[in-house]
């Protein structure tokens, strides 16, 4: 089966929100869809390894900010290539509590919704939620679609990811110089890396970057 057949596939990019006793967490999500309009009910998956996926279990609540294209691409590698375990993600990050749950000021708008059921698959559980409370920002415009992120951003899915794709990792023909952010995946094309340079995705230095030719 060709995997890549599932990036035709309409997805967006999200921080799931939730509460970890007072504590809020999150992580990057990119399946979640809207099941009923009446009640507003949706649905959003999370691999059984995420952090955030417990605090869900536990608190019975969620919340989804929608990135956009305009967002702090940092967003993504703050909450998506850490874990809340051993991170605080929300530090420095523009947020406010919403019914109970964290929500993204950088962003076109939230969803916050209440557990109903659950769905557990090999390795990922699907919560179902219904909405208590949403609203758009209107400081954004467009929303970040999964295929702007990989084409645009050019960055990698998260390994806890449903549409992560192993061979993401495999090596390229070799014909030119990139260089390659070890904690986020990011590839910068040129050579050599400008002094100073930061990774947009993950705000890691240059001294977390590794030289390799593709």
């Amino acid at each position: 089966m060709d995997t890549k057949v599932f990036r035709s596939m309409s997805y967006g990019v999200y921080v799931v929100g939730s509460m970890d006793g007072d504590r809020p967490v999150g992580c990057i999500a990119n399946s979640i869809m809207q099941i009923t309009s009446s009640p507003a009910t949706v649905a959003v998956s999370l691999n059984h390894d995420n952090y955030t996926n417990g605090c869900v279990a536990k608190s019975g609540i969620f919340s989804f900010s929608i990135l956009g294209q305009k967002s702090d691409p940092g967003l993504i590698g703050g909450f998506g290539f850490r874990s809340g375990r051993d991170a605080d993600k929300f530090e420095g990050v523009a947020y406010r509590m919403v019914s109970g749950c964290p929500v993204i000021e950088d962003s076109c708008g939230y969803v916050v919704c209440r557990v109903i059921d659950r769905m557990e698959t090999a390795t990922h559980t699907v919560f179902l939620g219904e909405v208590v409370d949403g609203a758009v920002s209107p400081a954004q415009e467009e929303p970040m679609t999964y295929a702007y992120y990989h084409q645009v951003i050019k960055g990698k899915s998260p390994k806890n990811a449903p549409t992560y794709l192993p061979e993401e990792e495999a090596a390229q023909p070799e014909s030119r110089a990139v260089w390659v952010c070890q904690i986020c995946g990011y590839v910068y094309e040129g050579d050599p890396l400008p002094e100073g340079f930061q990774c947009p995705v993950c705000r890691q230095d240059a001294s977390h970057f590794k030289r390799e030719v593709r």
